[in-house]
């Protein structure tokens, strides 16, 4: 890991935490902490090898989620779109964005929940693409995009009118790109959430990810995915926080329920040690699995901490109901929870 821990702590207590509520409950949505992850050099890939900057980007998610969910995911999405740009053979594209969204300069997000969905067998692709000379045409809607607003990268892709898929990414300037805002969620509002109604959007080649976007989504699954487990990782750990200061609370009878502060620190402390290890060989269906896991342990240690504060957790804008909602949100995130159960089964069902 090559990230700086206590600077990284100064800029979550001074651009973070004072805005977590206004966050959760409302729909503020944290640009200028993500903005200095890029100025402040968290992000930066230069002199690294590609271990570490998964480690690092996994530490910033982790760090982040600790304090809020919401906004660790808009970080997500910015590492997603990172990815995008890191791994494709598009060099003139590569050489235009990576040092902007690396260094806070250019912010970016990720399109793909309905492709993975559409690669899954769960969902038909939601856009349109017809070949032209220099690109292609987009028709169509995404109804969730986050991590969006003005002159922000999105990475999107669509089916081809030759029967195969196309990946690019599109600036939320384009004039022929309506984005709708959607903040009726039960938590996560703060999180810049569009619909995305493409209607005849021109895609030059200059900016296509990838011509064979099965091919591409292969190479990059795996961040992906791997890049969302410490999501919940940080809302396990911040739910052992939750617990610890109530313990007393009742004469000490919450020594009594079945999931404790020490269980939940064991869970998170292992599932550490398989994200490390999965950073270092990367195998899908490791991936996989760990982000399934995980998936149910945030449910249950968020279930846990409302348990332990009892009555004190049910009051609005209480630290534990947020933690709740976080991790409903986490089990829901593309890949949800049903996808992962399902990828588990079909694989098991083949080998």
């Amino acid at each position: 890991m090559t990230i700086d821990k206590n600077a990284l702590q100064q800029l979550l207590v001074n651009e973070l935490v004072p805005y977590v509520k206004n966050v959760d409950e409302e729909a503020y949505y944290a640009k200028e902490y993500l903005v200095q992850l890029g100025k402040r050099g968290f992000l930066k890939s230069t002199h690294k090898t590609p271990e570490e900057i998964v480690e690092d980007g996994c530490t910033l998610v982790y760090e982040t989620s600790k304090i809020c969910m919401t906004t660790a995911f808009c970080l997500w999405c910015h590492l997603a779109a990172l990815t995008y740009i890191r791994h494709t053979a598009n060099h003139k594209l590569q050489a235009k964005l990576l040092e902007p969204l690396e260094t806070g300069l250019a912010m970016g997000a990720t399109g793909l929940s309905n492709p993975m969905k559409f690669y899954a067998d769960l969902e038909k692709l939601y856009l349109t693409a017809e070949r032209t000379e220099t690109g292609y045409v987009i028709n169509g809607i995404l109804p969730s995009v986050s991590n969006l607003g003005h002159d922000h990268w999105f990475g999107a892709l669509a089916q081809v009118d030759d029967g195969t898929e196309v990946m690019f990414i599109i600036n939320t300037t384009d004039p022929r790109i309506v984005l709708k805002e959607k903040a009726h969620f039960i938590g996560l509002n703060g999180s810049a959430t569009y619909a995305c109604k493409f209607t005849n959007v021109i895609v030059s080649n200059d900016d296509i990810l990838a011509h064979d976007a099965r091919h591409f989504c292969t190479i990059i699954r795996p961040y992906f995915i791997a890049y969302q487990i410490p999501l919940g990782l940080g809302v396990m750990n911040a739910t052992v926080q939750c617990i610890e200061k109530v313990k007393g609370k009742q004469n000490g009878s919450n020594q009594y329920l079945p999931l404790q502060a020490s269980d939940i620190l064991e869970k998170e402390r292992l599932f550490q040690q398989r994200l490390q290890h999965i950073i270092n060989k990367p195998v899908l269906a490791d991936i996989i699995d760990l982000r399934l896991e995980s998936a149910y342990a945030t449910l249950e240690a968020t279930q846990a901490s409302m348990l332990h504060n009892g009555s004190a957790g049910y009051i609005a804008g209480s630290v534990s109901s947020r933690k709740l909602r976080e991790g409903y949100f986490y089990v829901n995130l593309t890949p949800t929870i049903r996808q992962l159960e399902k990828m588990t089964a079909l694989r098991l069902q083949t080998s």
